[in-house]
């Protein structure tokens, strides 16, 4: 049994496939999929989408950084609104910072994010992180709700030693490893072989980004987790089946109504 924490397959580019990708995850062994919420435009879609896989597609609801703009706080009431009485998400996300590409809005960033952690602690709900270029200030917003009990993920790992401390000093967390593993040039295996044990991974896609290999350069989907699980059993020695059972368990124990809305 393997989830994808983090696919986007609510997005268009499976639009024209999307039960046959669906299919193949499922042949691959991949139980559940967990999808990202990245504006409000994207939510309708998003629940659409799981709504027509119950009990296998799993949403997310959050404002993500790149989408953070002058209007951020309209958007964030109306995204909070969704949260309150019963609510099918899983978690808030994807939220988090990005300075990579634009530092425009780097304080409405800032502001929006330590508001969406405010709101996991608020309706007790994991956190799904993205960071990039970013995580100097990141660590600093969260290091103030430290003794909140967040719990969450930090999607699309790819950092070195220090940044792996640095996270992992977030006990409720765990990273998230993709594609990124399997790349000839990555330097993510040795970081995690020797700085990351098993029991604070999570499995993911982000597809349809970052597509491990033999794929790389094609468009990701849910089924290729199946290569970043077996490249991560060759990393640690273990048998498949050991990183299948550890890091199901660290998904089920990070994202708690999962299993309540399975069953």
């Amino acid at each position: 049994m393997l989830i994808d924490t983090h696919a986007h397959i609510d997005g268009e580019e499976f639009d024209d496939d999307r039960p046959e990708v669906i299919d193949r995850a499922k042949q691959a062994g991949v139980s559940s999929i967990f999808i990202p919420n990245v504006n409000l435009q994207g939510v309708d879609k998003m629940l659409q989408v799981c709504a027509q896989y119950p009990g296998y597609l799993y949403p997310m609801v959050g404002l993500h950084p790149e989408d953070v703009d002058a209007n951020f706080h309209e958007a964030l009431d109306a995204l909070e609104q969704l949260l309150v009485d019963d609510n099918p998400f899983l978690a808030i996300g994807e939220v988090g910072l990005d300075f990579y590409w634009d530092t425009t809005f780097k304080t409405q960033q800032l502001e929006a994010f330590e508001t969406q952690v405010q709101w996991a602690v608020k309706y007790q709900l994991p956190l799904m992180i993205h960071c990039r270029s970013a995580n100097k200030e990141l660590v600093e917003v969260m290091e103030k709700y430290r003794s909140s009990a967040l719990t969450g993920v930090f999607h699309c790992f790819t950092g070195n030693e220090d940044e792996a401390r640095r996270l992992l000093a977030f006990d409720g967390f765990a990273l998230g490893i993709g594609g990124v593993l399997t790349f000839k040039k990555s330097k993510l295996p040795d970081v995690l072989l020797h700085h990351v044990p098993l029991d604070r991974i999570v499995l993911e896609t982000d597809s349809p980004y970052m597509a491990p290999v033999p794929h790389r350069g094609k468009r990701n989907e849910s089924a290729f987790v199946l290569q970043v699980a077996k490249c991560l059993a060759e990393l640690y020695g273990v048998e498949e089946k050991v990183v299948e059972d550890t890091t199901t368990h660290n998904a089920i124990k990070i994202f708690k109504k999962y299993p309540f809305l399975r069953s």
